[in-house]
């Protein structure tokens, strides 16, 4: 299972109480699932108004599950941001 970083910003930085952690995970659709087990609460509610990064490219509105993760990869957790 790849090993990859997840990255918060803003609201979702907030909510985590950190930067960014290690997850192992398959799929944008795994490491979002352990990243509700581990901080249940405000980040989950947040995490539904995020979109995603994944080794920088969009995840757009394709299905979590069919976004692999690749070993030593990056998830970068975007909450909408206000201004310009």
């Amino acid at each position: 299972m790849p090993k990859v970083t997840v990255r918060y910003w803003a609201a979702a930085k907030a909510a985590a109480q950190v930067a960014e952690e290690p997850y192992e995970a398959d799929t944008l659709a795994d490491a979002l699932a352990a990243v509700r087990a581990r901080h249940p609460g405000e980040l989950t509610r947040v995490l539904k108004r995020c979109s995603y990064l994944v080794d920088g490219d969009p995840a757009g509105t394709r299905a979590h599950e069919t976004v692999r993760l690749a070993e030593g990869g990056t998830v970068e957790v975007l909450p909408p941001f206000a201004g310009g």
